[in-house]
């Protein structure tokens, strides 16, 4: 039932709104958000109390005729992403209040939609109804680019991004289908069921978990993205609205890495062990391509792009550096708290970028300096979410990643010296773009900079908050992800010899 309610909620909201006229849209949004944020803490606390308990799941026959039902749960690992979501998504609404937005109603319903779909997405436990939830996820946010984006060649930059992740979701359904042939519930009939799926999957020979692992891993590669799949994402992040910008890197990209731990190892645990070092070279290679793109950028959004690229790769690499004779239990503890750390760092980092092109009308780093001197506020708060992004101990990017460090390591210890590398090139491309906008003498472009407003303020402090508790308490989430990170590990393990 809270599972249910949480996916109806910003559906029915976001109905609403398009017969809302004018700015009222933004306070009816936000009051929803927030609806969405206290019902995920209510999910939270009673699965803590209770992880067995009736009201975190609902399963009602669907399409019968082929074996789908709409069959939701909440479990510890995907509440993880449902607090992620619902955090965010007010946060995210709030940055444009101090905006005036073309149409504010379906903007802000399209916003309510995708977090409806993102919600799904972490939540289903039937194939099929995974699949339609992850297309409609992409409906919303290729408005939201086409429509809001910026820049004369939107239109050619979004087109591309909605056909990278068309060809993926196409990819990722062909490989569920032929999973989906192969499951039997009696009498000939087949069943999208994630439990019959996994069966399924598991019982394939090499030859046919190969194919279902590419299909699979091709579609959530080019969602998070991981190299050579991540072509569209620099573009497509400079040229989104920063809202758009927010919900792309700081939640929809997690579909993949979710998509990964969930879909991908418990059903092709041999194709993992034939392919899994092909496919964390790969996520390796991200993290060293996408650190030193990062080195060389001028403008401080797509800075921040490719940075994305390269944590994501590190996510990655946590995740599938596995084999079926070892689970590496700290790197999927690892994913999912830096998942979390990530989405909450990026949409900071996203915002601070959004407030630079308003105050000065650039992102350049080369053109601005000094702000240190006008706004020293805006100097500390930028501080300590720049410092959760390079994963400084007691923040909360430093637990996610020293676990997924040790994960990769305990893989191959090459490739984990390579993945550390996003420590290093990290924090150089970071304080070094924090050097070049916050410290030196003001210019002219920085020197009408200005004190943040309340909304900023509010933004940044809440960010920075999240930044900071979680870094130094980082127990209350990875304990309730505990228990069903053991339950995933036998899932993917049982086929042992």
């Amino acid at each position: 039932m809270i599972t249910a309610s949480l996916i109806g909620l910003p559906l029915v909201f976001g109905l609403l709104l398009l017969f809302v006229k004018g700015e009222g849209a933004k306070r009816i949004a936000l009051v929803a958000s927030l609806l969405e944020l206290a019902l995920a803490g209510f999910a939270y606390f009673t699965l803590y109390n209770d992880p067995s308990s009736d009201l975190l799941a609902t399963s009602v026959p669907w399409i019968t005729s082929i074996g789908a039902d709409f069959h939701v749960s909440i479990d510890g690992i995907s509440i993880l992403l449902v607090l992620l979501t619902s955090f965010l998504v007010p946060i995210i609404i709030l940055s444009g209040f101090e905006k005036k937005t073309e149409n504010p109603a379906l903007f802000h319903a399209l916003i309510l939609f995708m977090q409806m779909a993102l919600i799904g997405v972490f939540t289903s436990r039937d194939a099929f109804l995974f699949y339609i939830f992850w297309e409609l996820a992409l409906i919303p946010i290729w408005f939201i680019c086409l429509i809001w984006g910026t820049g004369e060649n939107r239109g050619t930059i979004t087109f591309k991004f909605f056909v990278y992740t068309l060809f993926g979701s196409l990819l990722m359904l062909a490989a569920l289908i032929f999973v989906y042939l192969h499951t039997d519930v009696g009498n000939g009939l087949h069943s999208f069921d994630i439990l019959a799926m996994y069966k399924a999957g598991q019982s394939l020979d090499l030859t046919q978990q190969s194919f279902v692992f590419w299909g699979l891993f091709l579609a959530f590669a080019i969602k998070m993205p991981v190299f050579p799949f991540h072509t569209w994402q620099p573009d497509t992040y400079v040229s989104a609205p920063t809202q758009g910008t927010m919900l792309l890197s700081g939640i929809m990209l997690k579909m993949g890495t979710y998509g990964l731990l969930i879909w991908l190892l418990p059903m092709t645990p041999l194709a993992l062990d034939r392919w899994g070092m092909t496919v964390v070279v790969l996520s390796v290679i991200s993290i060293i391509y996408a650190s030193c793109m990062a080195l060389v950028q001028k403008d401080y959004k797509r800075l921040i792009a490719y940075s994305s690229i390269a944590h994501v790769g590190l996510i990655a690499a946590g995740i599938l550096a596995n084999t079926t004779s070892h689970i590496s239990v700290e790197g999927i503890s690892g994913a999912l708290l830096q998942m979390l750390s990530h989405g909450i760092n990026v949409v900071g980092l996203f915002f601070i970028a959004d407030i630079l092109m308003n105050r000065t009308g650039t992102r350049d780093l080369d053109k601005l300096g000094g702000i240190r001197n006008v706004s020293p506020q805006f100097a500390v708060l930028f501080l300590i979410v720049l410092l959760g992004s390079v994963a400084l101990p007691l923040t909360n990017g430093f637990v996610g990643e020293f676990l997924l460090l040790n994960g990769v390591y305990q893989y191959n210890t090459t490739l984990a010296v390579f993945a550390g590398l996003t420590v290093i090139l990290g924090a150089v491309y970071m304080l070094r773009s924090y050097q070049s906008i916050m410290l030196g003498e003001s210019n002219a472009v920085t020197s009408s900079f200005g004190a943040l407003t309340s909304n900023e303020k509010t933004i940044l402090v809440l960010i920075c908050a999240a930044v900071l508790i979680f870094g130094v308490f980082p127990k209350p989430l990875l304990s309730i992800a505990q228990q069903d990170i053991e339950i995933l590990v036998k899932t993917i393990v049982p086929i042992n010899p």
